[in-house]
């Protein structure tokens, strides 16, 4: 059985991640499945746990930039994102350094790797207790919907990883924006808790991802995705369907989760997750989503309900 631990057992997460053990453990954004980056057969156990393809790679979780210079190569704009943005929710995509410790596999092969420091009390005191960068992607089943409670992980994972560290809900509640500085113009791989406003302030316009292998998590054409049908752009809602409602709710939906009665992107992105989980429930026919703005964090919570929905809408 996989043990709940208390923030008060963090030295015993940290424990258990040395020895090549999986934990999933939270950040401001959604819990993450921890490995040792460094440890192929971690690595390996992450993607085996997920049921992830091997092709798909993992973001690697590090306290700060003196952590993560030795993995990659820092350029200026990267080290001005880092000023601005870390700790927090944006992953930079960089060319691997020559002597990079993190394991060929959680880059898929690739010549580059994904970086972030989360913004998390109890991740940051987790990663300085191991000492090493910590893969960690979504702490779910690959292609469902993200975690945010520990709750959730156990949902999913439970007796297949060692432990979850439980700190409660994420604040964000979305996964975290993907920035590759390889590209230039830099491309914006995935939106996320970083808007692409606040980046194109700091960078000018950026690009979108090219075809090819995903260069980040949060890429394959379906993912993040409920049993539950999810029809999209919603107007109107049948009476054997779940409403996922922003703002002014719609009437007459077996049930109800509004994201944000007041209309905030910010509360919508933190209560997405655990609302498409609420609402993945055998006696609805179907899920239907209101209209979200496609503005700041709008942009990261269509771009999770396109992929969900397989592109299914109105």
């Amino acid at each position: 059985m996989t043990e709940r631990l208390t923030a008060a057992q963090v030295d015993r997460a940290a424990e258990l991640l040395r020895a090549g053990a999986l934990v999933a453990f939270p950040t401001e954004t959604v819990y993450g499945l921890g490995g040792d980056a460094t440890d192929d057969r971690a690595v390996a156990a992450i993607f085996a746990a997920k049921e992830r393809p091997r092709f798909n790679p993992l973001i690697v979780h590090v306290t700060d930039l003196a952590a993560a210079e030795p993995l990659a190569s820092f350029d200026a704009r990267a080290r001005d994102l880092v000023r601005r943005f870390w700790p927090g929710p944006l992953t930079l995509v960089l060319q691997r350094s020559v002597a990079c410790p993190v394991s060929a596999l959680a880059s898929a092969g690739l010549d580059t790797v994904a970086l972030r420091a989360p913004a998390h009390a109890l991740a940051q005191a987790l990663l300085r207790a191991v000492g090493r960068p910590v893969a960690a992607p979504s702490a779910n089943r690959s292609g469902r919907v993200s975690p945010t409670t520990a709750g959730h992980v156990l949902a999913e994972l439970d007796d297949r990883i060692a432990a979850v560290l439980d700190g409660g809900p994420c604040r964000v509640g979305i996964e975290s924006t993907v920035l590759d500085l390889t590209q230039t113009p830099p491309a914006l791989l995935r939106p996320g808790g970083v808007t692409r406003e606040q980046l194109e302030a700091t960078l000018g316009p950026l690009t979108a991802a090219g075809a090819g292998a995903p260069r980040a998590p949060g890429m394959l054409e379906r993912h993040y995705a409920p049993v539950r049908p999810l029809r999209l752009q919603a107007t109107t809602v049948a009476a054997d369907e779940a409403l996922l409602a922003f703002g002014e709710p719609l009437r007459g939906a077996a049930a109800t989760i509004n994201l944000s009665p007041t209309g905030d992107l910010v509360e919508a992105a933190a209560n997405l997750f655990a609302a498409l989980r609420a609402l993945d429930q055998p006696h609805f026919r179907a899920i239907a989503v209101m209209p979200v703005p496609e503005r700041g964090l709008g942009a990261a919570i269509n771009d999770r309900l396109r992929r969900a929905a397989r592109g299914r809408a109105d």
